[in-house]
């Protein structure tokens, strides 16, 4: 069987709370042996914590742009205070980035939110797990300004040329669901060209689902479905893609290093 990391799933969402144990282990029969949480507000962070405890996933924690009601400037100090309580808890901060898909974004706040936990990223030598949604070239002129972060821009969805100046920055890029779906003709020729080694996997469950299963609630074992369709597009197997991504994921995230993973280099930032 092989062996698999979900870098992206919400398993503290809500709309698991009636089967989260028995979708948590059917990932687990089918493979999925590591899954990264990251939290959205500041309200959910003590909810992944305990996932992260009773479950054996890994906790990230941040405040996402789409909930920026729910955000106030106290919450950037008691996220470092979080974080520095928890020495080696958290794999990284997220989910943090930029969304401007709705006319009315408020984007000066977002961006002070965004740049906010970027500093604090770097300052705690973390890796970060990054939202862009309409707002791809800002997020890439925010990283530039913090050189020397690791991190994945989850859910991919630019340009190739946005693909290649993240590639430059040292980013790896998490896909998705999305690479399932025929019509998403630029993300599948991304996604068949670029270095396997900054290719992370992800469901984002329970939303992004695979194609086939259009309005219904993501799982995290459709993980698979996402490995079969990037395989493909690749023309590898999925046994050896499932092996990279695995070690990717672990490597960016420092997750505890299994036979035949490279152990990550000190992070540095200039």
């Amino acid at each position: 069987m092989n062996e698999l990391a979900d870098s992206h799933v919400h398993l503290d969402d809500p709309r698991f709370d009636p089967d989260r144990d028995s979708l948590i282990r059917d990932a687990r029969r089918h493979g999925i042996c590591e899954q990264i949480v990251p939290a959205t507000r500041r309200r959910d962070w003590p909810r992944v914590e305990q996932l992260a405890r009773q479950s054996g996933i890994h906790a990230a924690y941040g405040l996402h742009p789409l909930f920026l009601a729910n955000h106030c400037p106290e919450d950037i100090a008691a996220l470092q205070a979080w974080l520095l309580e928890r020495p080696g808890q958290a794999v990284a901060v997220g989910e943090i980035g930029l969304d401007f898909h709705a006319p009315d974004s408020d984007r000066e706040t977002q961006q002070w939110y965004f740049r906010q936990q970027l500093q604090l990223a770097a300052q705690l030598e973390l890796p970060v797990i990054v939202h862009a949604r309409k707002a791809m070239d800002e997020v890439i002129a925010q990283l530039r300004r913090q050189p020397g972060l690791r991190g994945v821009i989850h859910a991919f969805a630019g340009s190739r040329q946005q693909a290649d100046q993240l590639l430059g920055l040292g980013f790896h890029l998490g896909i998705g669901g999305t690479v399932s779906y025929p019509r998403a003709q630029r993300l599948r020729g991304i996604v068949q060209s670029m270095p396997v080694e900054r290719i992370l996997l992800e469901t984002d469950a329970p939303d992004q689902p695979v194609a086939g299963y259009q309005g219904q609630r993501n799982l995290p074992v459709r993980l698979l479905n996402v490995l079969q369709s990037v395989a493909d597009l690749r023309c590898t197997s999925t046994t050896a893609l499932a092996r990279q991504t695995l070690d990717n994921t672990c490597s960016l995230f420092r997750l505890p290093v299994r036979p035949g993973v490279e152990a990550p280099s000190p992070f540095t930032a200039d």
